[in-house]
């Protein structure tokens, strides 16, 4: 069973929350009565459901959000469509506090879902609920909350920590040390509770998904031991593997069965879908040369143009199988055979159209941690306290022989520093358009040494953070912005 958590789950006695109800102040109506919203399980999953709702990143609104991220590193770029009004600014490093404006709905989006968490803590000890659903449910509406407070962290780094319903509504930014103890706290506590995946519907908390959220917060931050011990409690799980078929992992017809997945922000046909193949289809696109991707009436492709750089493109490995999902030509509708290449043009189908997709809407789910990222950070994390070392090397070459790249690397080839760069070249072939390029760019120091070589002059530190978003400035005057902005 696939839980979908569909805008028609979230409850208006609770979502219409913003982190500064100065600047949402509304009458709610809703059908359910509060006081008998937490007498059940189900009605505890009902508000929890609407946290999750609002802790992912999918649909229309969520493409634009993964791509302006995306925009900001060295793989795509975007031409064509309304969306091109967001993506210039984001490409040139011109954003501000007040725009692009979608920042604002994602920073209250993930303070909606904290919020939800919170009134699940704060009511759940009032529910008859059985005593270990109701221990299950704790840990559920934690992970939920921490994994919505990652996304804020790895945006805007300290914000507002609010972690009840009824407190000051003027709030400091917490520090960054002082968010990571808090996400660290908050997924080591509810890991052993949390069910095993497989015991529990996917789509929802699990004790595989809370470490690797660990093991990334360990990653991003240099905590190297810590981060090689949690990907190695990962392994040893004995659960979690590579797919086979590089090409097919991100199928929707492969999502029920892969075990790669350790969390996904889950997609619908119906709603919310994933949207990015609208805006990776060439113009008139009609089929792929072989045939093996056809364009549908029930399908969409749209104005705005999702493109690749050839830089990226032309770093591949000739015989890497990753590069497959990236289309160089193509049939329009007029048969003809249209080449996308030497022309920043090339496209990413890494996300393979869904045969049911309906209209915008395709139901392939979004990873948001992959086993394959649990290898490559370990490798990494060990390369940078022993060096060069066979175990780095034999996990790295764990992702490349699935790439087609059955060459193996030799430790006496390496230097730390050397090693250092091709895990970064390597996540980068792994895990392109999956919005990991900017945090693995900034902890490796060269996000805005690579902006500037993109000729973006005006790259500067506080660029390594995205501003807090002006509403909740102007609502909250102890939340002070980025230095810089």
């Amino acid at each position: 069973m696939k839980i979908k958590y569909f805008s028609s789950l979230l409850l208006g006695v609770i979502i219409l929350f913003n982190s500064c109800e100065s600047v949402l102040d509304e009458d709610v109506y809703s059908q359910l009565d509060p006081s008998t919203l937490f007498t059940s399980a189900n009605g505890v999953e009902r508000v929890l459901f609407g946290a999750y709702r609002d802790a992912q990143i999918n649909d229309n609104f969520g493409g634009n959000i993964w791509f302006q991220e995306e925009w900001t590193c060295d793989q795509f770029w975007e031409t064509g469509g309304a969306v091109n009004l967001q993506a210039v600014v984001m490409l040139g490093y011109t954003w501000d506090a007040s725009y692009p404006d979608h920042w604002t709905g994602l920073w209250r989006n993930f303070y909606k879902s904290i919020r939800n968490c919170n009134l699940v803590l704060e009511n759940i000890d009032q529910s008859p609920v059985d005593g270990a659903i109701k221990e299950k449910l704790i840990a559920e509406a934690r992970f939920v909350r921490a994994s919505a407070y990652y996304g804020l962290y790895t945006r805007w780094g300290g914000v507002p920590l609010r972690l009840t319903t009824t407190g000051e509504q003027e709030l400091e930014r917490a520090s960054e040390q002082e968010m990571r103890e808090f996400i660290i706290k908050e997924f080591t506590e509810v890991a052993p509770i949390l069910p095993n995946q497989g015991e529990i519907a996917y789509g929802r908390a699990t004790k595989g998904a809370a470490l690797g959220y660990l093991c990334k917060i360990y990653l991003n931050a240099k905590e190297w031991q810590l981060c090689a011990d949690v990907a190695k409690q990962i392994m040893d799980m004995n659960f979690y593997k590579l797919w086979p078929e590089y090409y097919t992992l991100f199928s929707v017809e492969a999502e029920m069965q892969q075990k790669e997945f350790l969390w996904v922000y889950t997609c619908s046909a119906l709603d919310p879908g994933n949207q990015f193949i609208n805006g990776a289809f060439p113009p008139e696109f009609a089929r792929t040369v072989d045939g093996s991707i056809v364009f549908t009436s029930n399908m969409r492709n749209w104005a705005r143009m999702d493109r690749v750089l050839d830089s990226f493109y032309n770093s591949f490995d000739p015989e890497d199988k990753r590069k497959d999902l990236i289309i160089t030509e193509y049939i329009n509708a007029k048969g003809e055979t249209v080449s996308l290449l030497n022309n920043d043009n090339t496209r990413s189908f890494k996300f393979l159209p869904d045969p049911n997709a309906i209209a915008n809407a395709h139901g392939n789910d979004i990873p948001v941690i992959r086993y394959a990222d649990i290898l490559l950070a370990r490798a990494e994390a060990l390369n940078e306290l022993n060096g060069p070392n066979q175990e780095s090397l034999d996990l790295i070459q764990q992702v490349r022989d699935r790439a087609g790249l059955t060459t193996p690397l030799k430790v006496g080839d390496y230097t730390k520093e050397s090693l250092r760069n091709r895990i970064l070249d390597e996540r980068g072939w792994e895990f392109y358009g999956e919005n990991l390029r900017r945090q693995d760019l900034l902890r490796h120091g060269v996000f805005i040494q690579k902006a500037k070589e993109r000729g973006i002059s005006i790259a500067g530190e506080h660029h390594k953070l995205f501003p807090i978003p002006q509403v909740e400035i102007d609502a909250n005057p102890l939340c002070k912005q980025t230095e810089g902005y």
